[in-house]
Parts: C-alpha cells; sequence; structure tokens
C-alpha cells in the first residue's frame, strides 16, 4: 500500500494520530518511573522496598483493568471508553501536586494506570471497527504505528524522566500527563468516528449491567490480586494468598464457562493455542526487558554513582536499537523470524550483564543497554501483528487488553524479583544473579518460538480485516 493510499481508504493522518497518541500514555508512565525510585525516595523518605509499589501499584491495576477496559471497549464503543480513561489519566497526573507525598505519589500512579488502560485495547478496537466499517484491509503501516508509538516512549521515558526530575521535580513526571491526556482528548473528538457508526455485528450488543459480566472481573481481580501481593512481598509472609488466588482463579474459569458473553473467554482461549501462547510468549520476552529496565537503572545510582538524568540518558542506546528493529520490521507481514531474534537476543545480553561490575568501562554498559532495545522493537510489533491475526474480532477489545496483562504481569514478576534480590540496595552480586536469570527466562522464549507451527503459518497469512 502506497503512502496516499491509506489516506484514501480512511485510515489517513486524521484517524492514526488520534488512535496512536493515547497509547503511548502507559508504557512512558511504566518506564518513566525507572529512574524516580531514588529521588521520590529520598524527598519522601520512603524507603527503597516501599517505592517500588510505584511500579507495582500502576502495573497491578494495569493488568486488572487492561482488559476490562477492552471489554467496556467492545460492548459500549471504544471511543467513549477511550475519552473516559484519559480524562482519568490526566486527573491523575494532578495529585502529587496537591499531595507531595509518596501516598499522593501511589495515588496518582494507580488513577494513571487505571485511566491508561484504556487507550490501546480501545485503539485496537477501533482500528478493526473502521477497517469494518470501510470493508477494506487493515494497513500494516498503521498496526506498526501503534506498536511504535508506545515503544518509542516506553525507550524515551527513562531519558524524559531523567530530565524533568532535574530540572523541575520529581511530581514533573507524573503532571506531565495533564497535556498529553488533553491533546488526545482534544483529538479523539475531533477526528475518530463515532461509536454509533460500528458496524451491526462488529461486536456483541449489551443487554444491560449483565452483559458486562462483573463477577467475572471481580473474580479475575482477586484472582490477579492476591497472585501480585504475594509476589511482591519480600518477606515472603503473605503465602495465604495463594490458596485465595487459586480458588478465585478455579472459580472464574467455571463461571466463565457458563457465561454467554464471558468476561474471559475460557473457551476462546483453550480452542485458540496460538493467541495463548502469543500471550506467553509477551509475558516471557517482557519480563527480560523489564528485568534490565529496573535493575539496571536502580545499579547504575546506586553503585556507579550516576545521576537520574545519567541513569536515564543511558537507556538512549535501548531506545535507538528498538526504533531500528522497529522500522525494519513494520512494512512486513512476516513474524516469525522478529519473534525468534526478539527471544534469542537477551540471552547474548544477559551473558555479557552477568560480566558488568561497578568498574566496568561505559562502553559494556551502553553495550548490554543496546541488546535489550532490540527484542522491544521486534517483539511489540511482531506480537502484535501476530494478535491482529488470530483474535476475534468482535473480542478485539477484550485480547488487546489481555495482550497488556501478559506484559503488566511480566514487569510484576520483574519487579518482584528485583526487590527479593536486590534487598535494601542495589549490588553487583544481586545484578549477576538477574542476569542469569534473564538467560533462562530467554532461553524459555526461544524454545516455544521456535516450536509455534502457528507463526509459520501466519507468515503466510495476510491480516485481514475479520481475524479469527
Amino acid at each position: 500500500m502506497t503512502s496516499e493510499e491509506p489516506q484514501r481508504s480512511g485510515f489517513g493522518g486524521r484517524f492514526a494520530a488520534p488512535v496512536l497518541i493515547g497509547p503511548a500514555l502507559n508504557p512512558i508512565n511504566t518506564t518513566m518511573i525507572s529512574v524516580a525510585l531514588v529521588p521520590i525516595s529520598q524527598a519522601t523518605g520512603a524507603p527503597a522496598s516501599v517505592v517500588i509499589w510505584l511500579v507495582a501499584g500502576l502495573y497491578l491495576v494495569s493488568a486488572i483493568f487492561q482488559p476490562t477496559m477492552g471489554k467496556l471497549a467492545d460492548l459500549f464503543g471504544p471511543r467513549k471508553v477511550y475519552i473516559t480513561g484519559l480524562a482519568i489519566a490526566g486527573l491523575g497526573g494532578l495529585i502529587p501536586l496537591i499531595s507531595p507525598t509518596f501516598t499522593g505519589a501511589l495515588v496518582s500512579r494507580l488513577a494513571i494506570g487505571i485511566g491508561t488502560s484504556s487507550a490501546y485495547p480501545s485503539a485496537m478496537t477501533l482500528i478493526k471497527d473502521q477497517s469494518l466499517r470501510l470493508g477494506v484491509e487493515t494497513p500494516q503501516i498503521l498496526l506498526s504505528g501503534l506498536s511504535i508509538s508506545s515503544l518509542v516512549t516506553a525507550a524515551i521515558g527513562p531519558v524524559l524522566g531523567g530530565v524533568l526530575i532535574e530540572h523541575f521535580g520529581w511530581q514533573s513526571i507524573f503532571l506531565v500527563n495533564v497535556p498529553f491526556a488533553l491533546v488526545a482528548i482534544v483529538l479523539v473528538c475531533l477526528w475518530l468516528p463515532a461509536d454509533s457508526t460500528r458496524v451491526a455485528g462488529s461486536s456483541p450488543r449489551p443487554a444491560g449491567i449483565r452483559a458486562l459480566d462483573l463477577p467475572g472481573i471481580a473474580c479475575f481481580a482477586i484472582a490477579v490480586t492476591s497472585a501480585l501481593f504475594f509476589l511482591l512481598d519480600p518477606g515472603g509472609r503473605l503465602y495465604w494468598l495463594v490458596p485465595i488466588a487459586i480458588a478465585a482463579a478455579v472459580i472464574l474459569v467455571l463461571w466463565e464457562l457458563r457465561q454467554p458473553a464471558p468476561f474471559l473467554d475460557v473457551r476462546m482461549l483453550a480452542h485458540n493455542a496460538a493467541l495463548t501462547r502469543t500471550y506467553l510468549r509477551l509475558f516471557l520476552v517482557y519480563m527480560c526487558i523489564y528485568l534490565v529496565v529496573y535493575a539496571f537503572t536502580q545499579w547504575v545510582q546506586a553503585v556507579a554513582g550516576l545521576s537520574s538524568e545519567a541513569a536515564g540518558l543511558m537507556q538512549l542506546p535501548a531506545a535507538i536499537c528498538a526504533a531500528v528493529a522497529t522500522v525494519l520490521v513494520s512494512r512486513s507481514s512476516r513474524v516469525r523470524w522478529p519473534l525468534v531474534i526478539a527471544a534469542g537476543t537477551p540471552i547474548l545480553g544477559g551473558m555479557l550483564l552477568a560480566t558488568v561490575h561497578a568498574d566496568s568501562p561505559l562502553w559494556l554498559l551502553l553495550v548490554v543497554v543496546a541488546l535489550f532495545g532490540i527484542p522491544q522493537g521486534l517483539a511489540s510489533v511482531s506480537n502484535q501483528a501476530a494478535l491482529y491475526r488470530q483474535a476475534p474480532g468482535a473480542q478485539m477489545g477484550s485480547a488487546a487488553g489481555l495482550s497488556r496483562t501478559s506484559v503488566q504481569i511480566g514487569a510484576i514478576v520483574a519487579s518482584s524479583l528485583i526487590g527479593r534480590i536486590f534487598g535494601p540496595s542495589a549490588s553487583d552480586p544481586g545484578l549477576h544473579v538477574i542476569a542469569w536469570i534473564i538467560v533462562i527466562i530467554a532461553v524459555a522464549a526461544l524454545i516455544l518460538t521456535l516450536a509455534d507451527r502457528a507463526l509459520r503459518d501466519g507468515d503466510r497469512a495476510p491480516a485481514t480485516t475479520q481475524g479469527r
């Protein structure tokens, strides 16, 4: 498709701009905080073991609300869900100005996590709806652009966060959400089609509040919250949450099997093994990425003695490599080999990270960081392309939300491991343990990717307007 064809087919700049800008908010918030943990701890007096909840808290609410917002978008329309979420995120960014405390920062992060959870599943649903509305194939460049938007902002998050903190204080990384959300809301209102124009049959029709499946959402929230609180408890005292998580998960499955329009379509996931493997692949690869993002930035500040701004700038090689990798695969419909490389590269990166110590030369640190930018670019674009082919069209919002939940859970598990391994402070031995954990996880991701026959079939099948 030429550069003029998306415009003529209804996927031009006026449609693309608001679709692409909103999903950038969640990833930029998830990575900006990585260079703010030490400054916030110093400013508020909260210890490192408590401050890590600024990371985990956003991931926790995002893990729950991404599929919830996707379900809402499927049922009630993506445009209105998108706008509501952006408004919540913008208001959440104001809280640390009113309450410059750790509690204020945590409440702000939770609000931002809930609000930004609407963007990605709404954007994917908007794209699918537009494709059905116009009866044309979705341009590959638009799907790639959605990945690029999220990826680039995630990669520059530590850099931007470091600069903002250095010059405007730690509250500025929260306040930046306000203008961002306002611009996105204006563009959505001006340029995106109204929900009333959705094609009949593109989504299940709501039948009152029961269509939302509140019991299913509640069971899902209890299962995820219990499991993640257990994982994030460094002392292991919350072991009693494990049976609660298991019981909630069992009840969730039994309940959803009886629902005509379930929140979590268990039957679809069981029968759509390719989509389930995509979720697992996202979990494994992004766990590797976030182990580096959070562990390395803490290490260079606590052990190497760098400032927040310098720690953020250290992430530039990752941003550059991620951008290059994204551009290289953005116009291709092939997904298998990009995903193989995305799974394999962290093996080399982890081995190099295991050699790093306080006196390591700067070039080695930059090489390690750069290597982990490659899987960021490749995994984002190619897994999204796989998901767009594999997910049922009428459940695109829910499916897209679950893909982000996979990423968020990977990040939470990474945070839990870092907290348990680093303890009170980052260290060389702790960083080396994390490095070998990355290698093990990456090997598992590589085996899963190589063995996935659906990826080979997908390389021969173009994306369609209907999904599966």
